[in-house]
């Protein structure tokens, strides 16, 4: 088929570093021109969209997912179709999800499994991080395997989840020193999985079994401490180290404080964590409780998601995701009579970009500039996709939202897009709204209505090395 050729006329281009009244030529999926009064011929064919009074943004780039993933005896209610089409419609254009072997298995097998799950669903561009839940040699040379020929460029080691997917300091070590030679990006899910396995053994014993049992067993310093111990480790063997869903403010004042003394560190609040609090455990209604439980728990401190948001504008944290991981009701529900079997995980790769414009720009914490640094750009530099993601700009891939800072959308389950019946945004009404997206060229979404057939979006390879991560790590190697 003939790529579209596209105008977006009149908007405000807004990249992280400055914004400028500009058209935006697009062909074959690129950005051919940017600049005022674009007059592209033939003018037959040529597809325009006027975003007068509108931002021009790089489409969002969500750096946390689990679509279709088989966790605590179940499956995340997403998958790669209906993810990446609520993703298109909150105006985010690429998802990184997690491929997670088993212990013991293959990490290469794992790859592929996700792989053949997305390659014929996803709507939009998307890669894998992939989890690193044992260690062997095999694991060593599997890891090198995927750098090398998949195009994989982050691995995730859990410090929680006891006896499932946690590693210990050991294997982090050797995975740290591992993901360094390699060129990646060592990822941690930091908590400490013993004093968790402890906590949640004590609470039952106590009889207390509702969801606040969740966050009572993992309190805010069982997250700050595995922070802290990872990134010692990771600084020890000079290896950059992203921490994904920073949940909690102590967590989050480790990551600053570890920037803050030079050491290469990258900070991952979640819309959850951005947009709302742990105080929803206590509810009375055990379903309404039930459905904000993830791991980290969200903090029942109600000033938790203001102060990650100021960390976030002054660059103390780095980018956003979702850990987007839907149960429904029913599915949480086998947690019915015990916290410890609810599965864990929430929505929000369809909301994560009004919740931080409502939060953070219609605030006044941050500026457009820094929303599209944390929504899009920081993360295409972190994996190594920049400049053809999160940039528009000539020769930069297109995959561009035309945002209406002024318009407002109430976020419910009963509108949203995400396969849940419930929303932990429910009834938050957010400035800030994408009113078309555009991915590789072509317009998927606009005016609530979508353009888009499962498979067209593409597997995105992510060399190693990426610079924006690794000039620091390799001169300080030298010296």
């Amino acid at each position: 088929l003939a790529q579209q050729r596209l105008l977006i006329k009149g908007g405000k281009v807004v990249n992280d570093d400055q914004s400028v009244v500009a058209d935006v030529y697009v062909e074959d999926g690129v950005v051919q021109q940017v600049g005022p009064n674009l007059n592209p011929e033939p003018s037959t064919g040529l597809v325009v969209l006027d975003a007068t009074n509108k931002l021009v943004i790089p489409g969002g780039i969500d750096t946390h997912t689990h679509m279709q993933f088989p966790f605590m005896g179940s499956r995340s209610k997403d998958d790669f179709y209906t993810g990446t089409k609520a993703a298109i419609a909150g105006g985010t254009t690429m998802i990184i999800d997690f491929a997670i072997p088993q212990k013991g298995c293959s990490l290469i097998e794992a790859f592929d499994t996700w792989k053949s799950w997305a390659d014929p669903k996803v709507c939009c561009d998307y890669a894998l991080h992939v989890a690193v839940t044992w260690w062997s040699n095999k694991v060593k040379e599997e890891m090198k395997t995927l750098v090398q020929n998949k195009g994989v460029n982050s691995f995730k080691m859990f410090m929680a989840y006891k006896d499932v997917y946690m590693v210990n300091d050991e294997e982090l070590y050797e995975a740290f020193s591992c993901c360094k030679e390699l060129g990646a990006v060592a990822q941690v899910h930091a908590e400490n999985g013993e004093l968790i396995a402890r906590g949640a053994k004590k609470m039952l014993a106590m009889g207390i079994t509702g969801p606040e049992g969740h966050e009572m067993c993992r309190p805010e310093e069982v997250e700050a401490e595995a922070t802290q111990r990872a990134i010692t480790i990771a600084n020890a063997v000079n290896c950059p180290l992203f921490v994904v869903h920073v949940m909690s403010k102590s967590a989050a004042r480790v990551i600053s404080n570890a920037r803050r003394e030079g050491k290469v560190v990258y900070g991952e609040p979640i819309a959850a964590s951005l947009g709302t609090d742990g105080t929803n455990y206590w509810n009375k209604d055990w379903a309404h409780a039930a459905a904000y439980v993830m791991g980290p728990p969200l903090r029942p401190d109600p000033s938790t998601p203001g102060f990650l948001m100021s960390l976030l504008a002054n660059d103390d944290l780095s980018v956003t995701g979702t850990d987007n991981c839907t149960f429904d009701i029913c599915q949480k529900a086998l947690g019915k009579d015990d916290f410890t079997k609810i599965p864990n995980g929430v929505n929000g790769v369809e909301d994560r970009m009004s919740v931080i414009w409502e939060k953070g720009v219609y605030s006044g914490k941050m500026d457009e500039n820094r929303f599209v640094a944390v929504t899009s750009t920081n993360a295409a530099k972190i994996f190594n996709l920049y400049p053809k993601k999160g940039r528009i700009a000539v020769g930069s891939d297109a995959d561009i939202v035309i945002w209406d800072p002024k318009a407002t959308r109430t976020i419910s389950a009963k509108t949203h897009h995400q396969a849940n019946n419930f929303n932990i945004f429910e009834g938050m009404v957010c400035h800030g709204v994408a009113v078309a997206t555009v991915s590789r060229g072509k317009v998927v979404y606009e005016g609530g209505a979508f353009n888009v057939i499962a498979g067209e979006g593409k597997y995105v390879s992510r060399p190693p090395f990426p610079p924006y991560v690794y000039k620091r790590v390799r001169q300080r190697e030298q010296v």
